[in-house]
């Protein structure tokens, strides 16, 4: 990373009645004195000014526009930065960006550079940048809601407890090994391995309750699978509230699986049509239905469809266990007996007519009422990539290598060892950190 002056465009480029430019910098102010008519000796920082804005070189006028400036280090990047809300068309747009290039060592930012250097001047931690990065990305509103969390610093707080658990740990073994004359006292060597064995089952904890991570950036996958003429195509457009796969009484019209992703009360879903399940001599068919095989066994929640005039749960036998993430739906239920309803009600069934869009909420409820209960039997803190995961399965695996029984450097290390991997996640952990833990109990003059 260079120390140039970056700028870009911070909104979507194209026709809109306001575009936003941003620049950071240690010369981003020069944007005021070249390009405004802002007197700077009375400039106050994160003050919004309406000026003209013209090219530094042609003195051109470009467009009338709000601009504020943030001095060092209260900015986004913890550096001095400028806003430049233009109006949105490609025209000014163009000129403004044409326009900043002409300024002396300006550069066109990189992506993710403005949370680069934030990250670099210690405005956010690694963890932080990703919910950012998540909250951008963010489709529903329970994305929303965890990448908003993680940016105030829900993971980088747990995180960096642990981080500050091992640093005391090694700060301790460290200065142990400064007075190698001196044995550990036991009740030393008790405290040390009930940490490192307390923190072990802390992080246990963490991992086994996270197994959601990438299903709330990609989606939880949803199938709806069952025998021909169920009425799967119908649900799937009833639930969606769009028509995304063909309706039709001929049996065996869905061949191939269509996906929708959905926002369902907040969670994203990836909700699956599947070929209806039935021995079939057709072989375009036959594939069909090993995809629907396929989809069932990797589906994170089922949705077993029957047609309640001519079917019984029972036929699902040899797909449904003691798991929860399943629900038996009897369709066309408009079409049957008080006494057959009471039956299938008995059998744990949800009876709806996908067709008239009956009782369709209620196996939506059912769904995000599944995918609610492992949210809150999770982790306070949700594991949001797989390279958190990675990072604490390192820093598990050295920590339960960890006993004062062996060589006091190799102990040390394997301590060292896990700390580190925890930096991998915030990106902090420093030398310096330990070398403070370790003076910081010295007395004035020492």
């Amino acid at each position: 990373m260079d120390n140039k002056t970056i700028y870009a465009l911070s909104t979507i480029f194209g026709k809109s009645g306001i575009a936003v430019v941003r620049v950071s910098g240690k010369d981003a102010f020069l944007i005021f004195e070249k390009m405004t008519f802002v007197d700077m000796k009375n400039f106050a920082s994160r003050k919004m000014y309406h000026t003209p804005l013209f090219n530094p070189v042609s003195r051109e006028t470009l467009d009338k526009c709000l601009i504020v400036g943030f001095k060092a280090p209260h900015s986004f990047t913890g550096e001095d930065t400028v806003e430049i809300n233009c109006h949105g068309s490609k025209a000014v747009i163009r000129s403004v960006v044409e326009a900043l290039s002409c300024l002396p060592d300006f550069r066109m930012a990189e992506p993710g550079e403005f949370s680069r250097r934030a990250f670099y001047n210690g405005k956010m931690d690694l963890t932080e940048a990703d919910g950012l990065a998540d909250l951008i990305d963010a489709e529903t509103s329970l994305q929303q809601k965890i990448a908003l969390k993680q940016m105030g610093g829900g993971l980088l707080n747990l995180y960096d407890s642990w981080r500050n658990k091992l640093v005391d740990i090694l700060s301790y073994i460290e200065a142990y090994i400064d007075f190698p004359d001196e044995n550990i006292p036991e009740n030393a060597v008790f405290k040390i391995e009930n940490s490192v064995s307390e923190l072990v089952e802390e992080i246990k904890k963490h991992l086994r309750g996270n197994n959601i991570n990438e299903r709330l950036r990609d989606g939880f996958k949803v199938v709806i699978a069952g025998p021909t003429n169920a009425g799967k195509s119908s649900l799937i457009n009833a639930i969606a509230k769009r028509n995304v796969a063909i309706v039709s009484d001929v049996a065996g019209t869905t061949r191939d699986v269509i996906d929708v992703y959905i926002d369902l009360q907040g969670f994203p879903i990836i909700l699956s049509d599947t070929a209806g399940l039935r021995e079939s001599d057709d072989k375009i068919e036959q594939i069909g239905i090993k995809l629907a095989q396929e989809k069932i066994a990797e589906a994170d929640y089922k949705i077993f469809m029957f047609d309640a005039t001519t079917d019984k749960p029972e036929i699902f036998k040899n797909y449904v266990d003691n798991s929860e993430n399943y629900v038996l739906v009897a369709n066309k239920a408009d079409k049957i007996n008080n006494t057959e309803k009471q039956y299938l009600t008995k059998q744990g069934c949800l009876l709806v007519s996908a067709k008239n869009n009956e009782n369709v909420t209620a196996v939506t409820d059912k769904i995000s009422s599944y995918f609610s209960g492992i949210i809150s039997d999770s982790s306070s803190e949700i594991i949001t990539r797989r390279r958190y995961k990675e990072s604490l399965e390192e820093c598990l695996e050295n920590l339960q290598r960890f006993n004062l029984q062996k060589e006091i450097e190799l102990s040390a290390e394997d301590i060292r060892l896990a700390c580190r991997a925890i930096g991998k996640i915030t990106g902090r952990v420093e030398v310096d950190e330990i070398l403070d833990k370790i003076f910081s109990s010295f007395c004035i003059g020492k």
